[in-house]
């Protein structure tokens, strides 16, 4: 008998065509594992930048700046804001002309005065011949502080100053080259203006091209007018050219003339004899300045120089206000204390004063109307629609409607709740009972979509348990399947009020962007929200809104995230696996 050998046949899990095919599909992998991790990557960094931009700007809002001076109040005192201003006139009696003195009543808020009138009104305050008070400065000072317009650059004086009176000036002499800088910021300052002065020149040029090309078509009166507009170019630029060859002049100079310092370059001050003064004009030996706050008589030899990048004329602090903040903090007459005026005053039209109280009343108002409407319409329907309402088209109908509810824009919303709560129903605008209702409409499609899924994720062994023994449909879900569902629904509702409570543009539609400084005691006065409170500071043309925007998006971000936090916990502590 023969014996047959048979050759297996060749794997295709074998061989280097299987060993590529693998290969490839390892580095398939790994691709899209890196790409994960680079995703994931770059909404972390999106969210850091985020989170560090929001609550770099928010910070600033720990604090506010008082300045403490005296102040005489009488006990039967009742316009603070003109004890304010003596208290102001006191301190300063050197501010002369109107304008140092609304510069000096610019120092303070309108919120020195309702500190003094509340703590009238609770009998804190503190009356007699000259009482030493702290009161609060305005949003410029603060910012000025702060920093925002540039911190004060304190330069060591080498020489020894002398002080001469020239007229209305004084005259400085340094035995040292002290006053060199300033003259080096004139100079860059003319060579700019001479840089300036130069390009509008060179616009002049391009009008004399362009008309020039123009000539040969041109005949009768609109040649002659043509040729009187390529003059008057002509003599303009050379006007130009001339005045910036002046500048450069003046740049290159090497005399000992004093160059003039004005409000459109940065500025120098001199502390001297427990005064300061500005410099005019400067060499690098010798300066005339005039003084912003006087001598007080001390002449102890030592001075020095400090100067603001920022020129006075992109700064709302002036130069007489710099010298006067300058002077006080040298004597530790101002200082920083924690800002709880931010969390328990209501808007206003100052930043300094202005807070987030009113609205964060406001929003629970509105958020107790919402929930209160919302959840119980909610979970009953999603009962309904799951436990008792038969399968047909109508049904069908409502379940596609709920899904496309969910995904409406949400001002879509604000439409509608103006359009038949305010007009219709007469609803009070701009009140948390029209807010709620709207947000109520917008939370309903997620809280029945959460509510059905959770009851839909209990067991049908519960059911046909409490049914077999005798319980009705009505005990069997509202006994058995409700409680077991409940930690779903739950979260689904929180989540839901987590989005209403970060909405703006349906509130928007319905008048809530009102001003308004008083709290609401109840769902029918007039209030605003948290979310509103930012559009509006985040529109306010005041900088110092600025960072009580971010400060108002960090305690919204603060609500949401606790609100989040809530619904996990509830969700862990209560839920059970089948």
């Amino acid at each position: 008998m023969t014996e047959i050998s048979m050759t297996p046949a060749p794997s295709i899990h074998t061989g280097e065509a299987a060993k590529a095919r693998l290969k490839k599909r390892h580095n398939a992998e790994k691709r899209l594992r890196a790409y994960g991790i680079i995703a994931i990557s770059l909404a972390a960094l999106a969210l850091m930048a985020l989170l560090y931009n929001i609550f770099a700007r928010a910070v600033n809002v720990r604090t506010e700046h008082y300045i403490t001076i005296a102040a005489d109040i009488a006990e039967d005192e009742n316009d603070f804001l003109k004890v304010v201003k003596s208290a102001a006139k006191e301190a300063f009696p050197f501010a002369s002309g109107r304008t140092q003195r609304r510069q000096v009543y610019g120092l303070f808020s309108d919120g020195a005065a309702d500190d003094m009138r509340n703590a009238a009104g609770a009998g804190t305050l503190e009356t007699g011949e000259s009482v030493e008070r702290r009161f609060l400065l305005s949003d410029d000072v603060d910012l000025y502080l702060r920093g925002t317009f540039g911190a004060p650059e304190e330069r060591d004086a080498q020489g020894s100053l002398t002080v001469t009176e020239d007229g209305k000036k004084i005259l400085l002499e340094s035995t040292a080259a002290d006053f060199n800088a300033a003259v080096g910021v004139v100079k860059a300052g003319l060579a700019a203006q001479a840089e300036r002065l130069r390009e509008e020149a060179g616009r002049q040029t391009a009008g004399v091209d362009a008309l020039t090309t123009r000539l040969p078509s041109l005949e009768g009166p609109e040649l002659e007018d043509t040729k009187a507009q390529i003059e008057g170019f002509q003599a303009k630029r050379a006007q130009l050219l001339a005045q910036a060859d002046a500048l450069d002049a003046t740049v290159t100079a090497q005399d000992s003339g004093r160059m003039k310092l004005t409000n459109r370059m940065p500025s120098f001050f001199v502390r001297a004899n427990g005064g300061i003064l500005k410099l005019t004009e400067v060499s690098n030996t010798t300066a005339l300045a005039k003084p912003l706050v006087p001598s007080d008589g001390t002449q102890t030899g030592a001075w020095s120089l400090f100067s603001l990048d920022r020129p006075e004329t992109g700064r709302p602090v002036k130069d007489f206000q710099v010298a006067l903040i300058e002077n006080l903090r040298a004597k530790d007459r101002i200082e920083a204390v924690t800002n709880w005026r931010f969390f328990t005053s209501s808007d206003s039209t100052q930043p300094e004063i202005a807070g987030i109280y009113g609205a964060l009343i406001g929003s629970m108002w509105t958020m107790l109307v919402t929930f209160s409407l919302a959840f119980p319409i909610g979970v009953m329907a999603a009962i309904y629609l799951e436990e008792f309402a038969p399968r047909n088209r109508w049904t069908d109908f409502i379940e596609v409607n709920i899904n496309n509810l969910a995904a409406v824009p949400s001002i879509v919303f604000g439409l509608l709740g103006l359009a038949v709560f305010l007009h219709f129903f007469g609803v009070p605008r701009s009140s948390p009972l029209a807010g709620g209702l709207v947000l109520a409409l917008m939370t309903l499609p997620t809280i029945i979509i959460a509510s059905r899924a959770s009851i839909r994720a209990v067991p049908p062994s519960i059911r046909s348990a409490a049914l077999g023994l005798g319980a009705s449909k009505v005990q069997t879900t509202f006994h058995h399947v409700l409680p077991l569902a409940m930690p779903g629904i739950l979260t689904g509702t929180i989540i839901g009020m987590a989005q209403a409570l970060g909405e703006t543009a349906p509130l928007l539609m319905i008048g809530m962007v009102a001003f308004i400084t008083a709290v609401p005691e109840g769902v029918t006065d007039s209030a605003t929200v948290l979310p509103v409170q930012v559009f509006n500071w985040a529109n306010a043309s005041e900088r110092a809104f600025d960072m009580r925007t971010a400060a108002a998006i960090a305690v919204l971000l603060g609500f949401l995230v606790v609100m989040n936090m809530l619904a996990i916990i509830l969700r862990k502590r209560f839920e059970r696996r089948w």
